[in-house]
């Protein structure tokens, strides 16, 4: 069983910037693929960034530009870098891992308000 734990989230400022991490219990080189949803109250879930095992990487059109998804798999760590920070980005992030099962983390918490 692989655990996921995300931190990283809390209060931000419009403008502002936070970065998240998500850190696997296991080696990440085995996974095909990471993600970062998010699930804001009473909307579905939604794929924020996702980046493959050989570096792919993409986005949802109301990030790109902003947001900047990476690994590090010496550290078994994938980040989410979010820039320019908008009310409308709040929400629990999630990070996803598939390969040899699709794993999921608790979330954590982003606000953006001024």
């Amino acid at each position: 069983q692989v655990q996921l734990v995300e931190s990283g989230g809390g209060l931000v400022q419009p403008g502002g910037s936070l970065r998240l991490s998500c850190a696997a219990s296991r080696s990440i080189s085995n996974f095909y693929t990471m993600s970062w949803y998010r699930q804001a109250p009473g909307k579905q879930r939604e794929l924020v960034a996702i980046i493959s095992n050989i570096g792919y990487t993409n986005y949802a059109d109301s990030v790109k530009g902003r947001f900047t998804i990476s690994r590090d798999n010496a550290k078994n760590t994938v980040y989410l870098q979010m820039n320019s920070q908008k009310s409308e980005d709040t929400a629990v992030y999630l990070c996803e891992a598939v390969g040899g099962g699709t794993f999921w983390g608790q979330g954590t918490q982003v606000t953006v308000s001024s």
